[in-house]
């Protein structure tokens, strides 16, 4: 189970930009083509650790993979610019409100596919999306060792964009005093709906919630598909637009 938030969560005022988890981790995407080599990948990586690691991941993964050296600098400079980005918004204002926002899986790893959706509170700084994949696969009776990364790693993302609305709100409220202000008007993200009221969805007791009434049609979806049908989605993702 999920920590409950702590004491100071409930601040208005803004915070230090950070994702509500336990660990600061920045959601790595790389999805790079050479030569007709294609390298696709995706995992968290500690902002904090040296810059020099980043070659030695590039190196290291592209002589386990057999792929062309020109990988190397590709892989390097894709980790790179996204680390960038994470640390361009640390020690700005973010604000959180006391609101918890709907996160929403929709994932295929493999041969599974995963849906679901349920509650997270951006005030708790403890919670733990590595964890949470865990208990769900554990619950799910989901075998596969993929899944469960992939679950968090699907997770930070949609928190990410969400502390960096959470950048932004500060900046806006700080131009237009008569404009929004924070997390109050929240505009629609690619993760869903609007931030919801904490009083009417939010379990105190936890940081990670299906939520009530209506939200309880949302229950977890796990399909497993066979090698023709993976076959057939690979194929059509593959002549999707990059």
């Amino acid at each position: 189970m999920m920590k409950p938030p702590s004491a100071s969560g409930s601040l208005k005022n803004p915070v230090k930009f950070r994702l509500p988890t336990a660990e600061n981790l920045v959601p790595i995407q790389l999805d790079i083509e050479i030569d007709g080599k294609r390298f696709k990948d995706a995992f968290t990586w500690n902002a904090s650790d040296p810059d020099s690691e980043v070659v030695v991941f590039a190196r290291r993964t592209v002589k386990d993979l057999k792929f062309p050296t020109a990988f190397v600098t590709q892989i390097a400079q894709s980790i790179q610019s996204q680390l960038t980005e994470f640390r361009s918004y640390e020690g700005q204002d973010m604000h959180t409100g006391e609101k918890v926002v709907p996160i929403k899986l929709d994932l295929r790893v493999n041969h599974t596919v995963i849906k679901d959706q349920f509650f997270w509170d951006m005030n708790n700084f403890e919670g733990d999306p590595e964890e949470f994949a865990r208990t769900f696969c554990e619950d799910m009776k989901i075998e596969d060792p993929e899944v469960g990364p992939a679950i968090a790693i699907a997770i930070r993302e949609q928190l990410y964009e969400i502390a960096k609305q959470g950048v932004a709100s500060v900046r806006e409220s700080r131009t237009n005093k008569k404009g929004r202000r924070g997390m109050d008007h929240l505009s629609t993200s690619k993760v869903g709906s609007p931030a919801l009221d904490l009083g009417k969805l939010f379990d105190p007791d936890a940081s990670v919630q299906r939520g009530k009434s209506e939200c309880d049609a949302f229950e977890p979806i796990v399909s497993h598909l066979s090698n023709e049908e993976v076959d057939a989605l690979k194929a059509r993702e593959e002549r999707l637009p990059r």
